[in-house]
C-alpha cells in the first residue's frame, strides 16, 4: 500500500494509518509547509478514499461503459459486452490515442492508466513525470506509481499545475474550493476536502 511506503520512508510506524504521526513525519520528509501539507494531504486523501485507492478501477458493466464514456461504446457503435468487466480492454480503447499514448494494440492505455495520489494518467504525463524525477523508473515499470512514487506524482501535478500558490493562501474555505475546482474539475466531495483540510492543519500547524 502506498501509505505504507510513506511512512516507510518517513520512519514511522507503517500500519497504514493517517494520524498525527504520519502527517508530520511526512510533511518534513516532502519538505511541505505547514499549510501546504494540510492542503495537499487532505485533497489526496479524499481523491483515493483516505488513501486506499491508489490505481484507477476499469471494472465497468456494459450499462457502465455506455453511460461513463458513450463516446467510445454506444456512440461508437461498439458492442459493450465485449469489453464489460475487463479492465485492461477498456482502458485501451478509452485512453487510445491522446495523452501520448498509441492506438489500442499498443496496449499504452493500460499500460499508462491511472496511478498515484492524484491519478496520472497517459504516457506524455509519465513521461514528464520521469523527467521530473530525473530516471525512467516509472517508464518501464509504471504501477510504481501506485505505490513508491503515489505522492511524488502527486506533487508532480500540484507543481505542474501551480497548486502551491492556491495553497499559500491559506488554510480557508476560498483556496480549499480553488484546488478542489483544479483537481476535480467541479466541486465533488468539496465538505469532506474541507473537514480534512482543517483536520490536517491541526496535526501539524
Amino acid at each position: 500500500m502506498s501509505l505504507k511506503s510513506l511512512q516507510e520512508r518517513a520512519g514511522v510506524a507503517a500500519d497504514g494509518a493517517f494520524g498525527p504521526g504520519t502527517m508530520k513525519a511526512a510533511t518534513t520528509l516532502l519538505k511541505l509547509t505547514p499549510i501546504r501539507a494540510a492542503h495537499f494531504f487532505a485533497q489526496t486523501s479524499h481523491e483515493t478514499g483516505g488513501f486506499k485507492a491508489f490505481s484507477e478501477n476499469l471494472n465497468y458493466s456494459a450499462d457502465g461503459l455506455n453511460k461513463i464514456f458513450p463516446k467510445y461504446f454506444k456512440n461508437a457503435g461498439r458492442n459493450a459486452a465485449e469489453f464489460a468487466r475487463n479492465p485492461e480492454k477498456i482502458a485501451n480503447i478509452v485512453y487510445a490515442s491522446r495523452m501520448g499514448n498509441g492506438d489500442p494494440a499498443s496496449g499504452d492505455g493500460w499500460k499508462f492508466r491511472g496511478r498515484g495520489a492524484l491519478q496520472l494518467t497517459g504516457k506524455a504525463n509519465y513521461e514528464a513525470f520521469a523527467k521530473y524525477l530525473g530516471n525512467n523508473e516509472v517508464l518501464e515499470n509504471p504501477d510504481l506509481v501506485a505505490t513508491k512514487y503515489s505522492f511524488e506524482s502527486a506533487m508532480f501535478f500540484f507543481e505542474r499545475n501551480k497548486l502551491w500558490a492556491i495553497c499559500d493562501q491559506g488554510i480557508n474555505d476560498a483556496a480549499i474550493l480553488a484546488l478542489t475546482k483544479r483537481i476535480n474539475g467541479g466541486t465533488h466531495g468539496l465538505e469532506d476536502r474541507k473537514v480534512k483540510t482543517y483536520k490536517y492543519y491541526e496535526y501539524v500547524k
